[in-house]
């Protein structure tokens, strides 16, 4: 069910090219790709085990610097915008999509599929 959802945030935004439900450790629970490769970005599941990091060192910041929970991180290139939503400590979505992609309607699609992978992560 994780891969129907995943499918359905990314074929729902032009430019959509994954997206990834994946543990801080770093290990992708499920994945989806758009066809083709990407426009020449890397594997999403790639992506995923570096900003894991990422995302590791950021909600760390946040809690020395007592500025609360981290809900959300964007990382934009010159190929590539990956969106990550944090689904609960152990777990976070991301959506990759083109850098001239829509970048208002991945994060609303994002909020919109984050309650429902959480409720079946639980």
């Amino acid at each position: 069910m994780f891969q129907a959802h995943l499918k359905q945030m990314v074929d729902s935004i032009d430019g959509g090219i994954a997206g990834l439900l994946m543990g801080f450790d770093g290990i992708a629970v499920e994945t989806y790709s758009t066809p083709g490769d990407g426009g020449g970005v890397p594997d999403i599941n790639t992506v995923g085990m570096e900003f894991s990091f990422l995302l590791t060192q950021v909600k760390k910041a946040a809690e020395s610097l007592e500025l609360g929970t981290v809900h959300e991180v964007t990382v934009r290139t010159d190929k590539l915008t990956v969106l990550m939503r944090l689904i609960s400590a152990e777990y976070f979505v991301a959506l990759a999509v083109r850098s001239d992609s829509n970048f208002g309607k991945g994060r609303y699609l994002l909020r919109v599929v984050t309650p429902k992978l959480q409720a079946e992560i639980a």
